[in-house]
């Protein structure tokens, strides 16, 4: 399933927009650091979507800009994509477990340094996370976007406690 597509027409629940204003919604929740939503894809998604009669265009052409309104359709389809987001549960793709994966092939100094520069760039995202709680209400977003952020530092805290603990077990030899 393409959560891009949930939150497309989410997003579209409350108000016919354009293209650029879908992003800007995005953008305000925050998105772009909890979901893989490629922000050139929306425009794209709000065609197909479209083309398959989950959005009607309300205006066409207007300096360029195409309007999209969610339809019966859409509704049916957001609230069923939704529910299945709700109790199903997915894997969390993360890319550094396949850095992890090999980290058997780096020679030790390496591995430390990787390890400790993670260490550093986790600890700097989780402050960023942490100063922006309650900041996205000033640009529109609801307060519960703030729960996204409090999830995305959570997970990023349980991975800076394994990467701190997997420091210590590769200076002690237990790894890799």
């Amino acid at each position: 399933m393409s959560t891009t597509r949930v939150l497309i027409l989410g997003t579209l629940l409350d108000e016919p927009l354009n293209g650029y204003q879908v992003r800007r919604r995005l953008e305000t929740m925050g998105a772009d650091n909890w979901a893989n939503v490629a922000f050139g894809s929306i425009y794209h998604g709000l065609g197909k979507m479209a083309d398959e009669g989950l959005l009607d265009v309300v205006e066409s052409g207007k300096g360029g800009k195409t309007v999209y309104a969610i339809n019966d359709t859409g509704r049916f389809e957001f609230h069923r994509l939704l529910m299945s987001l709700w109790y199903e549960i997915g894997p969390i793709v993360d890319p550094f477990q396949v850095a992890m994966t090999f980290m058997d092939r780096m020679d030790r100094a390496h591995l430390l340094g990787a390890l400790r520069f993670r260490t550093d760039e986790l600890k700097r995202s989780i402050a960023m996370l942490d100063r922006a709680l309650g900041s996205k209400q000033a640009f529109g977003a609801p307060r519960h976007v703030d729960e996204n952020l409090r999830l995305s530092s959570g997970m990023l805290a349980a991975q800076l406690a394994w990467v701190e603990e997997a420091v210590k077990k590769v200076e002690e030899g237990d790894l890799p």
